[in-house]
This record gives C-alpha cells, sequence and structure tokens, in this order.
C-alpha cells in the first residue's frame, strides 16, 4: 500500500513538472534556429568568376542568398555579417534576429566589395552573438556559422586559434569557397565545406547547407518515464545528473582558450566535403537534452523520497 502511496505522489509531481516545463520553454521560443552568415565583401569579390567572364562574385553570392535565406522557416533567427564592404559602416547590415525577407533581401543587396579578409575576427563576432543567443535559449535550439568567401584570411593565426574552439562550444561552421583556385584553409576542418566555381554551384551550395537547417519541436512518443528510470542504480543517477548540469560553455570565444598544439592541429570529428552529408542536427541533440532534463526531474524527486522514506510511517499498522 505504501509503495502505490509513493508511486502516486511521484506519478502527481510527474504530472505537474513536466506540462510546466513544457510551457515554460515553448514560450521562450527556445527551439528556435539561428543561422548567422558571414559574407566576404573583400576587394576579390569584385572579380568575374573565372569560368564566366559576365558574373560577378559579388553579385552571385548576393543572388544566392536572397534565393535561399528568404525561403528557408519563417521562425528561423538569421543574421548577416559583412566583413570589408567599401561602404558598410556596420558589420552587422541585419543583426541576428526573426527572419523579415523584405528587410533581409536589402541587407543583402547592400555590401560593395573592398579591403582585405579578417576571416578570423569575424568567425569570433559571429560565435560570440550565437553563444549569446544560446544563453537567451537555455543551451536549446541549432546554432550554425555559414561563411561565404573567395579567398584565404588575412588573419590566419586568428582564424586557427579561434576556429577549434567553436566549434568545441557546439557551434557549426559551414564554408563556401567562392572560385577558388585551390580548396580553403577551412576544408579539411570544419563541419562541411564545398566548393562554388560558378553562379549555379553558389546557389546550390547555399541551399545544400541551409537545407539542412532542422525542423523545431519535441517529440516524446508517449514513453513511459517511470520505466526509463526504474532500473536505474544510484551510480547512474548520479551520472545522469552530472549530465544535466552540463552545459556547453557560452562565454565569448577566447574566453577558454585553445593550447598551441590544439589550434596548429585544427582537428574536427568529422568532415564533409561536397556531399551534402551532415553530422546529427543541433536540434536532434536537444531533444535528447530535453528527455534528459524531464527523466532528470524525477531521478531528483526520486533521490529525495529516498533520503526522506524512512521519516514515513504507515498510518495503519
Amino acid at each position: 500500500m505504501q509503495n502505490k502511496s509513493l508511486k502516486a505522489f511521484l506519478f502527481a509531481i510527474f504530472v505537474f513538472l513536466v506540462p510546466l516545463s513544457v510551457t515554460f520553454l515553448s514560450a521562450e521560443n527556445i527551439h528556435t534556429d539561428n543561422i548567422v552568415v558571414v559574407l566576404d565583401a573583400s576587394g576579390s569579390m569584385q572579380e568575374e568568376f573565372s569560368s564566366d567572364p559576365t558574373q560577378i562574385r559579388m553579385d552571385a553570392a548576393k543572388t544566392a542568398l536572397q534565393a535561399v535565406l528568404t525561403m528557408i522557416h519563417d521562425g528561423t533567427n538569421v543574421g548577416l555579417l559583412v566583413f570589408s564592404g567599401s561602404n558598410v559602416n556596420k558589420h552587422w547590415v541585419y543583426p541576428l534576429g526573426p527572419k523579415n525577407n523584405e528587410v533581409l533581401a536589402k541587407a543583402i543587396n547592400l555590401p560593395l566589395p573592398g579591403g582585405k579578409t579578417p576571416l578570423g575576427e569575424y568567425l569570433k563576432i559571429g560565435a560570440d552573438r550565437l553563444l549569446e543567443q544560446r544563453e537567451k535559449q537555455y543551451n536549446y535550439g541549432s546554432y550554425r556559422l555559414l561563411v561565404v568567401t573567395d579567398g584565404d584570411a588575412s588573419d590566419r593565426d586568428k582564424v586557427q586559434l579561434y576556429t577549434p574552439e567553436i566549434m568545441r562550444r557546439q557551434i557549426r561552421i559551414d564554408v563556401i569557397g567562392v572560385d577558388m583556385e585551390k580548396n580553403h584553409m577551412l576544408a579539411t576542418v570544419v563541419d562541411s565545406y564545398r566548393r562554388a566555381d560558378n553562379p549555379k554551384q553558389l546557389i546550390k551550395a547555399v541551399s545544400d547547407v541551409l537545407a539542412e537547417v532542422p525542423s523545431t519541436g519535441i517529440d516524446t512518443e508517449g514513453e513511459n518515464m517511470f520505466e526509463l528510470i526504474s532500473p536505474l542504480t544510484d551510480e547512474v543517477v548520479l551520472s545522469l545528473i552530472s549530465e544535466i548540469t552540463k552545459v556547453p560553455g557560452n562565454q565569448p570565444i577566447g574566453t577558454q582558450l585553445v593550447t598551441p598544439a590544439q589550434a596548429t592541429e585544427m582537428s574536427a570529428p568529422t568532415l564533409t566535403v561536397n556531399t551534402g552529408t551532415s553530422q546529427p542536427s543541433s536540434n536532434q541533440k536537444s531533444n535528447i537534452g530535453f528527455l534528459i532534463i524531464i527523466i532528470g526531474l524525477l531521478v531528483i524527486t526520486w533521490l529525495i523520497f529516498k533520503k526522506i522514506k524512512p521519516m514515513i510511517r504507515p498510518s495503519i499498522k
């Protein structure tokens, strides 16, 4: 009788906590996907494609971004970060936020090429903004940088320093090399690298990258949470609680600097080159994380009951 009462009490807590947490998380839009495009507006982007002298690289990049970004899910947060534009006073020509197609199209069309290629500096700027947004979304949602560039960075040391740290913070980096004679220095490092040797390939590359943006939502498929935790030992319970408290660091890039050896190696767990193959989406990871949190709530409640159970005395002997 006492065991039934305990299970009933646990179930009551579950029924109360889960809808409450789902309502809270949904209200904060924490599953929103976030994309920051880092667009190269250096002087070389004014040049024509080697395979098509009638097409300028920057014009093709603008066309590709306008064609694809306006078609992604309306609930997605989009940001456009431009470096070296001769007429760009603020590098955020479209600050990361809800997608407004009309305003976004004007922002994409704004930059005029000029200057060098400080890619490392702008990778940090874009990643820092994504980390700030991730803090607001309680580490849920997806976060990615899409780099569109036609040349190697003028600050290679910063690229080598920041890229491994950005990726360890679980921010995806996709790079498109526009009409480059050889692959970009990040080609074998980032989550995906695609060549775009003509305007059609550029549109396809942008489309392929953004087609991988996961849809949002939560699907627990009606699993019985009590069945999930019933076989857990104390050691497993403590391990679960430890995992729940682990979240990706959202401090600015450079706060947790990589070692010189790590920066030199520039290694990453997986690589995609021109195949469209991607790693498991951040949305899949967030759904798993949500399930862990729910299980964690039940586990913590269970631990509390283990502490107070000796204090419980049956009313009928």
